[in-house]
């Protein structure tokens, strides 16, 4: 589940407010292509350790357990490389104005690669034809509303705070389900998130722009140029996973 740094990114590179003058000189140019070159080499890192991890029968079995009763469980090794990701992305919203440029990236790629092993499950479940499938759709959608984020002259801003509420209410649903295994529920909570971030794409996009304007020519742009890849690698991967609960076709038991 997405987490939202933008407490600890104000506080870490001040905040972004409303700045719907915005040049669009050469530095502008080169810290968005920064910040896409970072995601999708994060997003790559993720989709092949997925991939092997989850066509690996050696670490299926190191992350799995299997009871005498026949049900399968999740090892110490598992609910390590399961939490991992928390704990990194709480290290990069925390400390990312004690880490250098070149650290926090270094955390970035290493917690890419974590939710990758992480992520590898989705194999073992869905086959590998919607899951391809689904990455593309992702892909089209995540492109389409980052480039009207960038775009768009309506600012955004105060959007975030429906967002911020929208998730909340995501995290407190999927708690409740958790207990009342209600389909109808986990169907809302479904198209609530894909919803939720295809408008975190476009709002993380346009912050990211605004941040730029507020630190240009300071020694936290390339930070914040890793700081908001993460943000919008959360905003890809979640949607993915959304949209994989209508497009994922699963495997024959």
């Amino acid at each position: 589940m997405n987490s939202d740094f933008g407490t600890n990114r104000d506080a870490v590179f001040g905040r972004a407010g409303s700045v719907p003058g915005v040049s669009y000189d050469a530095g502008l140019r080169q810290y968005m292509l920064s910040i896409y070159n970072n995601m999708t080499a994060g997003v790559g890192i993720t989709g092949v350790l997925a991939w092997l991890a989850g066509n690996s029968d050696a670490y299926k079995a190191m992350v799995q357990t299997v009871g005498a009763d026949g049900r399968v469980g999740m090892s110490a090794l598992g609910f390590v490389i399961a939490l991992a990701p928390i704990g990194l992305a709480l290290l990069m919203g925390f400390g990312a104005r004690a880490m250098s440029a070149a650290a926090l990236r270094t955390t970035f790629f290493i917690y890419s690669a974590v939710m990758g092993l992480s992520l590898s499950t989705i194999f073992w479940v869905y086959t590998d034809q919607s899951i391809a499938r689904t990455f593309f759709i992702t892909a089209a959608t995540f492109g389409a509303m980052s480039l009207w984020g960038y775009t768009t002259k309506r600012d955004l801003t105060g959007f975030g705070h429906f967002l911020l509420m929208g998730l909340v209410g995501i995290v407190l649903a999927s708690i409740i389900n958790i207990f009342l295994q209600s389909s109808g529920l986990q169907f809302a909570v479904s198209v609530l998130g894909v919803l939720l971030f295809t408008g975190m794409t476009a709002y993380d996009t346009q912050q990211a722009k605004y941040m730029y304007q507020a630190n240009a020519g300071t020694e936290s742009t390339s930070k914040l140029a890793t700081f908001m890849a993460l943000q919008l690698y959360m905003d890809f991967i979640n949607l993915f996973l959304y949209l994989l609960r209508f497009f994922g076709q699963q495997r024959d038991q």
